[in-house]
Order: structure tokens, then sequence, then C-alpha cells
């Protein structure tokens, strides 16, 4: 096996960082990202990671995972292949107030027709978070974009019902996060890898 000198090592690691095809992980209120994973099959990346904050208070952290790096929004949504948005509690929070909170951020960063066509997975949504009750620190959900399959969300390891099959739903749910009116900028800018 060839050695390499310090120099060489540091010039390679420094291109690698530089292309975009290397991720560290992330560690955040101890709470720590891998720089990849797989899903179905698939190895995804980790693009970004940042914690929620309401006035002062850490309210979750989240993790962006893709196949490929993306610093726009619109880069993110014209990715077809499986997307991983992974969040974990820092605090206790009501569910159904959290489920109202991902409607009313959808809504936000949509027009009012595109809106009224999901409306059915905004309530199904609604409902897996009101079911239960409450999430602590610590508890995390997964919200998966899987090709063929639809939209999947696993709230504390279990998968929730079955799949959301509308294709624009899971970019509406990134909206909250990624649109427009995101639930915090400087939470958008983290996942982007901008922060």
């Amino acid at each position: 096996m060839p050695r390499f000198s310090r120099t060489a090592l540091t010039c390679l690691l420094s291109a690698l960082l530089a292309a975009g095809t290397y991720a560290a992980p992330v560690t955040l209120a101890d709470v720590k990202y891998a720089d990849s994973m797989k899903l179905q099959d698939s190895a995804l990346q980790l693009n970004g990671a940042g914690i929620r904050y309401k006035a002062i208070f850490k309210v979750y952290t989240a993790g962006l995972y893709l196949e490929k790096k993306a610093s726009t929004p619109a880069e993110v949504f014209a990715l077809a292949g499986p997307k991983r948005l992974s969040i974990t509690m820092l605090r206790e929070i009501d569910s159904t107030e959290l489920g109202k909170l991902f409607s009313r951020g959808m809504e936000d960063n949509m027009d009012r027709a595109s809106f009224s066509k999901l409306i059915p997975g905004v309530l199904r949504m609604s409902q897996i978070f009101s079911d239960h009750k409450k999430l602590e620190a610590g508890d995390s959900f997964m919200i998966d974009w899987v090709p063929g399959k639809g939209t999947i969300i696993t709230v504390k390891g279990v998968v929730q019902g079955e799949p959301f099959k509308e294709p624009a739903f899971f970019n509406a749910l990134l909206g909250i996060w990624l649109g427009n009116k995101p639930a915090d900028w400087k939470l958008k800018d983290a996942l982007l890898g901008k922060d």
C-alpha cells in the first residue's frame, strides 16, 4: 500500500471538501447526525443540520439527507431520489399542536389551490401526531421520500400507516423548513449547508 505524505493527504482532503463529496458528522445539542445513511438501498449524505429555536428556546434539531449536495430549495425539490428529514425533540411538545403547526407551515408556503389538493393528506398527518399525544426530549421522527412508494412518516421508530402517495406531499412538508416562509430562517440555511 502506498504511503502518502501529510501534505498529500491534506490536499486530498481539501479537494474532497471543496468538491462537496465529503460530509462530516454533526452533533447539535447532544444529537448526532451521521455523515451518511442508507434509505431503500440508496446511500444518502447529510446535506445540513440545525436547531429550531422558538424565541430563546431550543425546540428540536433537524438533519436533511440527500443523494447529492443541494444548496437551494429548488435543487432539493428537483432531486428525484430518496430523501430524509430527521427530527429529534429537545423539549417536550404537545403532538397535536405540532401537527397543527406543520399544517399551517405547509399552507403558508403553498398557493391555495395546491394546498387544497393535499388536504386529505394534511388531515391524516395531523392525526398521526395527535395520536402520539406528546413528544418528549429525545424522541425523534423521520419524514422520508421513497420513489415508487411515497412519503413515509416514522415516529419513535414506528412507521405510521401507509405512505402518502401524492408526489407533491413530501415537497409540501419540506416547504415548512425550506419554503419562502420557513419555520426558522437559520434552520433553513443550516439544512441547505450554509451554516
